[in-house]
């Protein structure tokens, strides 16, 4: 039980950030490339962007898939789907 409560800390010191949940939240509706992500995280850098990109793709969060010039990414764990789907029934909607 302890080994799964570190999991979930883990997992939520991930999502707790609100550069990565902008990030989530548009990815719940389905893949996009970086540069459709960036209009979901205007106050951010394309370098700080690809920096949240790759640490979720490194958790396990995120899968990618290139596409000719582009990067593609999508939701990956379905832990983080569920929980997304919490989430966004308070403050992802507009």
């Amino acid at each position: 039980m302890e080994e799964k409560a570190r999991t979930i800390a883990d997992l939520l010191r991930l999502l707790a950030n609100e550069h990565r949940l902008l990030i989530l939240c548009a990815l719940g509706n389905g893949p996009l490339t970086v540069g459709e992500l960036h209009r979901f995280t205007p106050n951010i850098t394309a370098s700080a962007l690809s920096q949240h990109l790759n640490q979720m793709r490194a958790a396990g969060i995120l899968e990618s898939e290139k596409r000719g010039m582009h990067v593609l990414y999508r939701m990956r764990d379905q832990r983080v789907t569920a929980l997304l789907g919490a989430i966004k029934r308070y403050y992802c909607e507009e």
